[in-house]
């Protein structure tokens, strides 16, 4: 298994910590609206990237978490006089939802900010002891100037930083660019601290959840979107460094960002196009095709032509797939556990920095290969069920799902029906039955 690693911006191979166990964390969202087909890109490769991991051999433990308090949580339940914790569940509710109709498994463990307060606030403090972190009026701030690798991870240096994102100019931090571990507010939501009454700063979180999770200061890979590399990547790496030396994770991993007919999206273009809504017009399977379209760590161009491109070229498989498992249970075939050789090439281009292309690539040679099958004279039917076994493993691992065929007596009946009536030429007959198989699905 190889990995690009964001730190030494090189391919490497893959090693765990412990040996066939890997432990994961990626970045989740911040519960305020909807998801958009942004929030999804960093979702699906995760869970890609997972089911190689598992189909490779090792065990995963996967953590992703929810930001369930932030500033724009607040003022949304204030203005709709609700608390704060019932909007971000509302809101989650919709993401799993969403993720769901994308096919994308739930992680093992999904921490939110608001369970987290205790265990967030002893880090602050230890942070605090170490003179790692400053008080000033109730907030506490990070003092970068203490880190030595600031930068790491987004390879810039400190005096080249921009200040930008979430990052605030403020005349009572020793440097603009030292963040904030504990904002006072007793605005809307917020809990008692030894500094405060207030709520956590955004970049602290994910360092307390990965502690307490995984009881470790090292876990084996952290990934999210490229747009977190700095200042939330940069910032965790660096508490991470300040208590207890290490990087947090061995390995980092970014995917690219998702434009919309060339530009960022944003609600003041109007461009934001929401998970729930591409998935009704265009199918999960299809959605999730178009999401793995291009290698994770480019950009992802969405126009309606590289969407159309993902529906007809899903529909290839879904024909493949259909044909294949009709005639298989039509015949009384039995299922196989043995594989095509064809899945080692598609494993080993996924375990090479999840190469999807190239995956899917043999993915179409395999849905070739089963649609030449289908038309010899004299079928193989071991060979046919062993394409099966394949297909199915294939698009297991892909994170695609499609109804399994089955076929009762009754509409094997039919089929026997519609078959004597072409050979008997009757073709007003045939077609009434090729109907009912086309409505059953079937044809």
């Amino acid at each position: 298994m190889y990995l690009y690693n964001s730190i030494s911006k090189k391919v490497e191979k893959f090693q765990p910590i412990n040996e066939n166990e890997v432990m994961m964390y990626f970045c989740g969202p911040t519960t305020y609206n909807y998801a958009h087909i942004g929030n999804a890109r960093p979702a699906v490769i995760a869970d890609v990237l997972v089911n190689v991991l598992e189909a490779s051999g090792y065990r995963v433990k996967y953590a992703s978490n929810y930001t369930d308090i932030d500033d724009r949580i607040i003022q949304k339940a204030l203005e709709m006089n609700k608390d704060a914790l019932e909007i971000s569940q509302y809101y989650i509710d919709i993401y799993r939802k969403d993720l769901s109709s994308l096919h994308v498994k739930t992680p093992h463990y999904t921490p939110k900010v608001s369970e987290t307060i205790s265990q967030i606030v002893v880090f602050i403090q230890k942070l605090i002891d170490k003179e790692y972190a400053y008080v000033v009026d109730g907030d506490v701030y990070f003092n970068i100037e203490k880190i030595n690798n600031y930068g790491v991870i987004s390879h810039q240096k400190k005096e080249e930083l921009v200040v930008g994102a979430r990052i605030e100019e403020n005349i009572v931090k020793k440097n603009p660019l030292d963040f904030a571990l504990w904002k006072k507010s007793e605005h809307g939501k917020f809990w008692a601290s030894p500094f405060s009454n207030g709520r956590p700063g955004w970049h602290t979180e994910c360092v307390v959840m990965i502690e307490d999770i995984f009881k470790t200061h090292l876990i084996d890979i952290h990934g999210g979107g490229s747009d977190l590399k700095f200042p939330h990547h940069e910032n965790e790496v660096a508490q991470s460094c300040a208590l207890h030396h290490s990087t947090l994770a061995n390995y980092w991993i970014h995917n690219g960002m998702i434009k919309v007919d060339g530009q960022k999206m944003s609600k003041s273009i109007g461009n934001v196009l929401y998970i729930k809504d591409l998935v009704e017009q265009f199918g999960g399977n299809e959605i999730r095709w178009f999401i793995l379209s291009a290698p994770y760590r480019s950009e992802l161009l969405l126009t309606p032509q590289t969407i159309q491109n993902a529906v007809v070229e899903f529909n290839k498989i879904k024909f493949a797939h259909k044909q294949l498992k009709v005639k298989l249970r039509l015949n009384g075939c039995d299922k196989t556990s043995e594989k095509h050789e064809l899945f080692n090439d598609f494993l080993s281009h996924l375990q090479n920095d999840l190469n999807v292309s190239m995956a899917t690539t043999v993915l179409f040679d395999l849905a070739k290969l089963i649609n030449s099958q289908l038309r010899q004279k004299q079928l193989d039917f071991q060979l046919l069920a062993k394409l099966e076994a394949t297909l199915d493993a294939m698009l297991n691992v892909l994170g695609y799902v499609l109804d399994d065929i089955v076929i009762d007596s009754e509409t094997k009946s039919i089929f026997n029906s519609w078959e004597e009536a072409k050979t008997n030429k009757d073709f007003e007959v045939a077609d009434r039955y090729r109907q009912i198989l086309v409505e059953k699905g079937l044809l």
